[in-house]
């Protein structure tokens, strides 16, 4: 802590916050919100207003989810070795600041869809609900995962009707979405295998915890292949052209990747499939449809 003119700052505080939330993991929701808009703009105009409340919304929406999240299994994770060194376990971020971060976010995305237009701020709180629920969905059913697709669902489909402000027309983003969703819905079965042991013992369920580590993982490579899927549908939707097919070669080597270095056997490189083949799938489909789009002159 350091003071200026006799006063403390809060800065140690907001630092911890933005670890807890987990921050700089914007960048993997982010880039296909910008794809869903940029294509949207295409038809509407762009405007750089637009995406820059696109931003805010989603990194709002993002960091009330996950400190809700955090929140709502703080009592979890200090059951789990691995989760047990969090923030709000450790005491690192009180309860208090936790909430404030969470109510904060939460107004900055409810503000931000208020000035994108009306049908975005009518349809803010529906969007808000699967963050809630999703980690309640650990206690309730053995397919939180599904809970979580369909949260990340929302953004392709928020940023669409963020530039047009209407249903019609929005189908490629509801295949987005969906892509988008399977995606991260997809990673989250293997993610929650590093915690099968774990959970059977504290009563936290999970496909993982209920049908077994190696079931998860088959089930987490046929959700890919049906993402890859939607993305190429996607593709032919807007007619995106050969730098887009060339994003989706790329992206087939990152999820071969992704599966080919994750085993029931051996689970030590989660964290890589989830940092590196992640994070490159959104940036490289995003960088090559701009590539696409720009080259066209779409703007």
């Amino acid at each position: 802590m350091w003071t200026s003119g006799g006063k403390s700052t809060d800065l140690p505080k907001v630092r911890a916050f933005l670890k807890l939330v987990a921050i700089e993991h914007s960048v993997f929701a982010l880039p296909f919100a910008y794809l869903a808009a940029l294509v949207a703009m295409r038809e509407h105009g762009f405007s750089w207003i637009d995406l820059l409340l696109i931003t805010v919304a989603m990194v709002g929406a993002r960091t009330f989810a996950m400190a809700a999240n955090r929140l709502i299994d703080r009592h979890i994770d200090a059951r789990n070795p691995r989760t047990s060194q969090r923030e709000l376990v450790t005491g690192a971020v009180s309860v208090r600041t936790a909430w404030t971060g969470a109510i904060a976010a939460l107004v900055v995305f409810l503000a931000a869809a208020a000035l994108l237009n009306p049908l975005c701020l009518v349809l803010a709180p529906l969007a808000v609900v699967p963050l809630v629920v999703y980690p309640y969905g650990k206690r309730f059913t053995d397919w939180p995962h599904a809970i979580l697709g369909l949260a990340q669902m929302v953004g392709p489909v928020g940023a669409w009707l963020a530039v047009t402000g209407t249903f019609e027309g929005s189908g490629p983003a509801f295949v987005l979405g969906a892509a988008v969703g399977l995606w991260i819905g997809g990673f989250d079965l293997i993610y929650a295998c590093q915690d099968a042991e774990v959970d059977r013992r504290i009563g936290v369920r999970s496909v993982p915890a209920r049908y077994g580590i190696p079931f998860a993982l088959v089930l987490s490579t046929v959700v890919h292949v049906v993402t890859f899927g939607l993305f190429v549908w996607f593709g032919a939707l807007v007619d995106l052209t050969w730098l887009w097919w060339v994003g989706l070669v790329l992206t087939a080597v990152a999820f071969a990747y992704e599966h080919s270095i994750v085993k029931s056997t051996d689970l030590s490189r989660v964290n890589r499939a989830f940092f590196t083949a992640n994070g490159f799938v959104g940036i490289a489909l995003f960088v090559f449809a701009l590539a696409d789009l720009v080259t066209r002159s779409a703007f």
